[in-house]
């Protein structure tokens, strides 16, 4: 069976290569396949079973698990690679596609790998989706990529850019493949051609596939129960209510969104106060509908029962008596007990759901942050980008997006203190890949690798 394998592949295998291209240097770009094989593999299988099953179940949690270091993996070799590329001066001339292509590649795999965080389906979704909104829009991509949006992501994650990074893959290794591995550009180091040594390639693959296993089962992915605004309500009803009252007025963090752009172009009022009432009005015909007398109320009447109510519910327990004739104040209260019983947060999600804009959970993670509890719970877990949270999962045991410690450092340095951090860490983000893809083709500076002579433990041929 192997040597049938190996006869299916050999023309697909370079046959002939410098002495050096034998080490592992040279094997990380077939060993960030295999991880790439592995999370394909991994994630065919978990899309077939559902969210449910690879948080629940026994053997879907394990393969969560094997997908999570199969993504370790594939960020880490792809970033050595293309040191090694780097470092060897192996993007020169006829070889900058080749170089372009990878650069483009390394960029879908980390969006790839944050979308994958974002559909875990625990509070690490939660927190990571919403801090790649405010990039997302900072960024000016808000009105095309909303990570609140389960469903857009998902289809992203497992159709859209695995279906870019397979073309851009087959292309760079079309590339490698008619131009064969970089040999020294420069005249005065000297290799032999030797045969390339596929036992050593595939040992080594194997040996990743084992390690990734291994540390799947010592290390296994984290899961914390996410935050729901049934338990929000049920803990804090002053929370709940005060969080309401923000909606109300417009005083809230999503309704001052400084960049006001999709998903966040929605009438708070409308969505966590009006629609929601108008249910519990529904519900219970025989009610009077407060929120239709405030409206028929003067203006001046309506401010003073909000200055009112924001002052009730400062100190309201959930239990004491409310104040006559406020109308605001009943119309929250009502909201409060609909919230204990898990009607208000499927209401927002039946809401996202027939909005033209927006769709599954934006509107509960938006009014989830709008409380502060997951800023709270996140530094409690030290997962914010002030404490580096990207290093680590919140179980502090399995590994995060450590490949975004960048961000992390541009926060506490150049963007400390700015008030416009997502916009400008996006463009600095932006323009370091742009100057990744230029880097080949500008003089001079293409030239530090030369400089920096890291080529000879490279290219030091194998005894």
């Amino acid at each position: 069976m192997a040597s049938v394998i190996k006869q299916g592949l050999q023309p697909l295998m370079i046959s002939e290569a410098p002495s050096y291209a034998n080490k592992l240097f040279y094997s990380l770009g077939f060993l960030s396949a295999v991880s790439f094989i592995m999370l394909v593999v991994t994630g065919v299988v978990m899309s077939m079973f559902g969210p449910d099953w690879w948080l629940t179940n026994g053997v879907g949690k394990f393969l969560r698990s094997i997908h999570l270091w199969s993504t370790q993996a594939f960020v880490l070799f792809i970033i050595l690679h293309l040191l090694v590329v780097f470092l060897t001066s192996a993007f020169k001339k006829p070889r900058r596609l080749t170089w372009v292509i990878g650069v483009f590649m390394l960029l879908l795999v980390m969006l790839e790998a944050e979308f994958g965080f974002v559909l875990r389906g625990d509070f690490s979704s939660q927190w990571r989706s919403l801090q790649g909104a405010d990039f997302y829009n900072g960024a000016g991509l808000g009105y095309w990529i909303n990570s609140l949006n389960y469903k857009q992501v998902y289809g992203i994650h497992i159709a859209v850019i695995p279906f870019l990074f397979v073309g851009l893959l087959g292309i760079h290794y079309l590339l490698v493949r008619v131009l064969g591995i970089a040999k020294p550009y420069r005249k005065d180091v000297e290799v032999r051609t030797v045969p390339a040594n596929h036992k050593a390639l595939f040992t080594r693959g194997g040996a990743v596939v084992v390690a990734i296993i291994a540390l799947a089962a010592v290390f296994p992915s984290p899961f914390l129960k996410p935050t729901s605004i049934a338990e929000i309500a049920q803990k804090d009803s002053s929370l709940m209510a005060k969080t309401l009252v923000g909606e109300f007025d417009a005083s809230s963090d999503t309704a001052n969104y400084v960049d006001n752009i999709a998903p966040y172009t929605f009438s708070t009022k409308t969505v966590f106060i009006d629609q929601p009432y108008q249910q519990i009005s529904q519900l219970n015909p025989s009610s009077v509908n407060q929120l239709n007398l405030l409206k028929a109320e003067a203006t001046t009447l309506q401010t003073k029962q909000l200055d009112n109510a924001k002052t009730f519910f400062e100190t309201w327990n959930g239990s004491s008596a409310l104040p006559k004739d406020n109308h605001i104040i009943s119309i929250v209260e009502s909201l409060v007990n609909m919230a204990k019983t898990g009607l208000y947060e499927s209401s927002l999600s039946a809401a996202n759901a027939e909005a033209k804009s927006n769709d599954n959970s934006t509107y509960v993670l938006r009014f989830l942050a709008d409380s502060g509890v997951l800023e709270e719970r996140a530094v409690g877990l030290t997962m914010t980008t002030d404490q580096y949270g990207m290093l680590h999962e919140e179980s502090k045991r399995a590994p995060g997006a450590w490949w975004l410690v960048p961000i992390g450092v541009l926060n506490h340095t150049v963007l400390s203190g700015d008030q416009n951090g997502d916009r400008d860490a996006a463009i600095i983000f932006g323009s370091f890949f742009l100057a990744m893809i230029a880097f080949p083709f500008v003089p001079f500076v293409n030239q530090i690798p030369d400089k920096l002579k890291v080529y000879k433990l490279i290219w030091r041929e194998k005894k």
